[in-house]
């Protein structure tokens, strides 16, 4: 760890971080410039698993339910990456405080995936192995393996080929 990053379980979740992790936390730690430390929280019943060799730079990990980055991913400076919606979508849920119908859908990172910087996973996103994420994207349904995906709403912009 380079600095000291926000991590916190609520009763009953889990949160689970591979060998030869690298959290990044610290301002100077990325010179792409960490808007914050790294967030890492799973609330009730909540799981967070973060595979071997995963390097995250200023990132929020929030887990309502299920999140899951695989091996030898990069998470990149300050992105967001969240399985709910925090708040209720009805008006009347909100104003009653009932977070009870908040929306919860897992989230799962294939492996060696690069998620660039400022971007948004949410909730029920599924991202194939060896996927680029542009920077700054917004993430949400399948992303198929092998490809780069870009903008708001990300969109498959090319495949990826051995050597290129």
């Amino acid at each position: 760890m380079i600095g000291w990053p926000f991590i916190y379980r609520f009763p009953n979740a889990s949160i689970e971080i591979g060998d030869n992790v690298i959290i990044r936390s610290n301002f100077w730690s990325n010179l792409l410039g960490l808007h914050q430390r790294t967030i890492i929280i799973a609330k009730n019943n909540a799981k967070i698993k973060i595979g071997n060799n995963v390097g995250i730079s200023g990132a929020t990990i929030y887990a309502w339910d299920t999140i899951e980055i695989g091996d030898y991913s990069i998470i990149g400076a300050n992105v967001k990456i969240v399985d709910n919606d925090f708040h209720p979508i009805f008006p009347e849920d909100r104003i009653e405080g009932n977070y009870d119908r908040v929306v919860k859908k897992p989230v799962k990172i294939g492996k060696n995936v690069f998620i660039g910087m400022g971007s948004y996973i949410l909730k029920g996103t599924q991202i194939g192995d060896n996927t680029v994420i542009g920077a700054g994207s917004v993430v949400s349904g399948i992303i198929p393996s092998n490809v780069v995906v870009a903008g708001n709403p990300a969109k498959v912009i090319r495949e990826i080929e051995k050597g290129q």
